[in-house]
């Protein structure tokens, strides 16, 4: 097998490829042979990823139910599916809102809810796929503390991936999540800005790391074209955690 094409003829969709870890899946799985239906809220970013070659970009808000459904009907049938939005809240129980709390459970878990109810069917049909959920170690392996909502959040999606991957096993349907730790993006460099103190609050992230550093989006990418490969065919229900060392 030519490793730098192992997904040549695979469609794959995915959620929030504008930016960070998605950016980077999406730019992986294209060079590696997939026709890439890459899915952002932002227009801007969507038009950016639509000049690179291998993929198809498009605006879509994953909080949209029927915006879903009109995407899944107009796509079809899809080899992979990765969900990859999401949000980080901080706060302790006694500090999460509960608008903080439903937008978690919103955005990180009801949203791969309705994307595999909507492309589920199909695959079925078609014989299977790879279905690929972003979790993270916060919830599902550790509590870190003020992360209440997201680790709530998260934990619900890997017990959601262990259930639809136990369902359908015997349709040739893969369901995995993705358990990363602290990773390089413009999403978490906004987090650190909002503390009040980026340089202390970095600090306090890449000292919690056993590596002596955060992860970069393309080691998370190269998890996900894996995952999305014929190689990890006899892969499922599984927790796959990427997070150097910090949870060991």
């Amino acid at each position: 097998m030519d490793m730098s094409k192992r997904l040549q003829g695979k469609v794959v969709v995915m959620t929030a490829a504008g930016q960070g870890i998605g950016r980077a899946c999406a730019v992986r799985m294209a060079a590696e042979g997939a026709r890439v239906i890459a899915t952002d809220i932002n227009a801007d970013s969507v038009a950016e990823l639509n000049a690179i070659d291998g993929i198809e970009a498009r605006v879509l808000n994953v909080l949209d139910a029927n915006a879903i459904t009109e995407l899944a009907t107009d796509i079809g049938a899809v080899d992979v599916l990765f969900n990859c939005a999401g949000i980080v809240h901080a706060g302790d129980i006694l500090h999460t809102p509960e608008d903080d709390w439903d937008m978690a459970f919103a955005l990180n878990a009801k949203a791969q809810y309705r994307m595999i109810r909507a492309f589920l069917p199909a695959m079925l049909t078609n014989g299977g796929g790879s279905i690929i959920n972003m979790s993270s170690v916060a919830g599902p392996v550790t509590g870190p503390a003020n992360r209440l909502a997201y680790s709530a959040s998260k934990a619900a999606v890997a017990g959601m991936t262990r259930a639809i991957a136990t369902d359908y096993v015997t349709q040739g349907i893969r369901c995995n999540s993705i358990c990363p730790g602290t990773v390089d993006s413009p999403s978490l460099h906004q987090r650190l800005k909002d503390t009040g103190d980026y340089e202390g609050a970095l600090s306090a992230f890449v000292a919690r790391q056993p590596m002596g550093r955060i992860g970069q989006p393309h080691e998370i990418a190269a998890l996900v074209a894996y995952l999305a490969s014929d190689e990890s065919g006899f892969t499922t229900g599984q927790e796959h955690i990427i997070d150097g060392g910090w949870t060991a």
